[in-house]
């Protein structure tokens, strides 16, 4: 069998970095989920299990892969001795999930053997965690009941909000936003804590969510919040910060043509819409401050999990945030370099340096 899809695509070639690829295929329950370890360098890959109804598999593939990769440079960024790993189900969880495929999946994660840690992400929860738990022993982000560290979005909010103050003190020379206007694009899972964090911090906030409920839930919460319609509206009003709190590739040529914030930093993974992006924001004068260095702090709370999970602990590490994104801000300062790639160099080198003591992760 070759490494190609039907329609051409070569996991191979376009997974060429990564050490694995696993398809995980149980008919009986509906199961067909893809996991990908990019690297164990660090250590074994850790990342959620994303539920998600993909138009094809080859679209899947695509995501599984970045994310993965994506999970690499967090990690190491973080500061975890974890690498990088993803996986994907594919279908609508409104439809599919059950108790039976969720344990199908945890025993294909079980025969990974601990090179891969899972946990929640878009359309998985922590109760769902503790069904795949039940066939798995590599699952963190399970409820506080069952030992867990429970909804990871918590400190993912949190530690976007320390990455967002550290991003404003470069812009503006205080760690504050209070005065500002943060226009939130998503206010599902980690958006509605991002809300809290700004409100308290003296901040104006818009918002937008293609979920009316959402958007209603954060409004009787806060009467003071402000909704649009769309994100296209939201990106073209007057902001000081846009912050992507949904799905990948927010930030496109279209949306950076009327995009007039002095800062982009939101939790959404994989921001930048295509390779090169990053010089245009920069070239546009505005701030981006690196998706997976501001939005560890869920990372950082189902790591914690690992250690026997203590909230407070994992808080204190994701205040950490804050001076890694001061860190590659001034790196990309002094070096000239765009946000984005300050924060590649600074995993890269963290990868390269700890990674060559500890090689591929075997259980």
């Amino acid at each position: 069998m070759s490494g190609a899809t039907s329609s051409g695509v070569d996991v191979f070639e376009l997974g060429s970095e990564h050490e694995q690829v696993v398809f995980c295929n149980d008919r009986a329950s509906g199961l067909r989920a893809i996991i990908a370890l990019h690297s164990t360098a660090l250590g074994p890959g850790l990342g959620g299990t994303r539920f998600f109804p993909y138009a094809s598999t080859d679209d899947a593939i695509a995501d599984v892969l970045n994310l993965s990769r994506g999970m690499s440079y967090k990690n190491a960024l973080a500061g975890l001795d974890l690498g990088g790993g993803k996986a994907v189900i594919i279908g609508d969880p409104a439809e599919l999930k059950t108790e039976a495929l969720l344990r199908a999946y945890g025993r294909f994660v079980q025969s990974l053997n601990g090179r891969y840690f899972t946990a929640c992400d878009v359309g998985t929860f922590s109760e769902d965690m503790d069904h795949i738990a039940r066939e798995c022993d590599y699952v963190t982000g399970r409820t506080v009941a069952h030992g867990g560290a429970g909804d990871s979005s918590v400190l993912t909010a949190y530690g976007t909000f320390q990455g967002m103050r550290a991003a404003a003190e470069h812009a503006w020379g205080e760690p504050t936003l209070a005065g500002r206007t943060v226009g939130i694009a998503g206010v599902g899972k980690v958006g509605r804590h991002l809300v809290r964090h700004l409100i308290e911090d003296g901040a104006t906030v818009v918002v937008t969510d293609v979920h009316a409920p959402s958007v209603e839930a954060i409004r009787a919460q806060f009467p003071q919040v402000q909704a649009v319609a769309s994100t296209e509206e939201l990106v073209a009003s007057e902001l000081d910060v846009y912050a992507p709190c949904a799905m990948g590739g927010a930030i496109s040529d279209e949306v950076l043509e009327v995009l007039r914030a002095t800062i982009i930093c939101g939790a959404a993974n994989n921001q930048l819409a295509h390779p090169g992006i990053e010089k245009k924001i920069a070239e546009r004068g505005i701030l981006y401050a690196p998706d997976y260095c501001v939005n560890a702090g869920g990372v950082i709370q189902v790591a914690d999990e690992l250690e026997g999970f203590s909230f407070e602990r994992a808080q204190q590490r994701a205040t950490g945030i804050f001076d890694t994104t001061r860190r590659v801000l001034e790196l990309a300062s002094s070096d000239g370099v765009t946000t984005a790639e300050a924060a590649d160099r600074l995993a890269e080198r963290r990868m390269r340096e700890v990674g060559r003591l500890r090689g591929i992760h075997l259980r």
